[in-house]
């Protein structure tokens, strides 16, 4: 992955380098308002990773709404990709696919020169169950070869389908709605929204909420990310917790599996962040909060307003860190190109079929994968 120098992407294995960037794995979202008085509901931030969700709690007038709804931008993938789709889960459960873009726009070379587009680094997706108290978060790694389907581009014309892509490539040739197109054919499972947010947005929020705790059980310094943390106790803030989701080489094995681990366990630790700084009693910061999510993060125009998202926050306030099951795609590496991974077919339906039938992933899913193994080196909160 590039670093500020624009070092080139290791891929997930052991194969050659490939000159494809890494971006952050978190994304957010919220939405504050207040009824007066007694009527005052809570409204929490809720964050997933490249990046998670966030999910604000607390006030806000209602009469900024119209405010708030101007920040948000939208994209109608219901459009871009027709009627040739997965079912509707009727139950009450919901799929979002979380995207972290490694776009640079606005940042001046901070992150690496010469990476012109985005891809979507980090994908997460998030199935809420139909109680909406208890989340499955698989992480889709950036290298896992797939069918991509044909996808419109948004600037017109048609990105044509490739038998042999990696994942994140997807992104540059359709943008969102086909990154969505490619997971749900891959999946079977229907996306019923989508969240995204880039580097700039990603540290604008976690400066927001005035940094993330985390431990580290020992010292971690990677070169490429810039990330250096002796073992202890921390409180990251914006740049750092971004050091934190793009690094690799320092931990596990040093490809993108082990930096998944490290993007998991940060969506915890901001939760658990969230949780603690009491929202719903500071009116003003719930707003600059929320002002500051809906100007650095995209989604679907299901979402794209002041009201929907209100009601996902709503949705996912119930969800703590100790009922999310998070997991990385059964894979293995490629036989073809042991740079890039591929999903194992009998555990990925298992993991898929899961969340299409709104169960708890087995845990044997994951038994002969080489994704989630071995240790992070860092905890949630401290």
């Amino acid at each position: 992955m590039p670093h500020e120098s624009g070092e080139p992407h290791q891929p997930t294995g052991t194969g050659a380098p490939t000159p494809d960037p890494y971006g952050p794995g978190k994304v957010y979202r919220s939405r504050g308002r207040a009824r007066h008085r007694a009527r005052r509901r809570s409204l929490r931030i809720a964050a997933w990773t490249a990046l998670g969700v966030v999910a604000v709690g607390g006030g806000g007038l209602a009469y900024l709404y119209s405010q708030l709804n101007g920040n948000i931008q939208g994209t109608d993938i219901n459009a871009a990709l027709g009627k040739d789709r997965p079912g509707e889960q009727r139950n009450g459960s919901m799929n979002i696919l979380l995207l972290g873009s490694d776009s640079r726009a606005g940042t001046h070379g901070q992150y690496g020169s010469g990476v012109t587009g985005a891809r979507s680094d980090t994908a997460m997706v998030l199935h809420v169950d139909k109680t909406h108290k208890k989340a499955s978060v698989v992480s889709v790694p950036r290298d896992t070869v797939v069918e991509r389907p044909a996808c419109a581009k948004p600037g017109g014309g048609t990105a044509p389908a490739e038998h042999r892509a990696m994942f994140n490539e997807s992104y540059q040739a359709g943008g969102p709605a086909c990154t969505v197109k490619t997971v749900e054919k891959m999946s079977g499972v229907r996306m019923d929204h989508y969240l995204e947010v880039d580097f700039k947005g990603f540290t604008k929020l976690i400066d927001e909420l005035g940094g993330v705790n985390v431990t580290t059980s020992k010292a971690i310094k990677d070169d490429s990310s810039h990330l250096s943390l002796p073992a202890g106790k921390h409180t990251l803030k914006g740049e750092q917790a971004l050091e934190l989701v793009r690094t690799r080489h320092a931990v596990s094995d040093g490809s993108d599996l082990g930096r998944i681990q490290l993007q998991q366990t940060f969506i915890k630790a901001l939760l658990h962040r969230v949780d603690s700084i009491g929202l719903a009693s500071d009116p003003t910061k719930l707003y600059d909060l929320a002002d500051t999510a809906t100007r650095t993060v995209s989604a679907d125009s299901d979402l794209a307003s002041a009201t929907k998202l209100l009601g996902l926050a709503k949705d996912l306030k119930g969800i703590k860190p100790d009922r999310m099951n998070m997991v990385t795609l059964p894979v293995t590496y490629d036989p073809k190109d042991p740079g890039r991974v591929v999903p194992l077919k009998k555990a990925s339906h298992q993991v898929w079929d899961a969340l299409r039938e709104d169960r708890p992933i087995p845990g044997s899913a994951a038994d002969n994968s080489v994704g989630d193994r071995g240790d992070a080196p860092v905890t949630a909160g401290t």
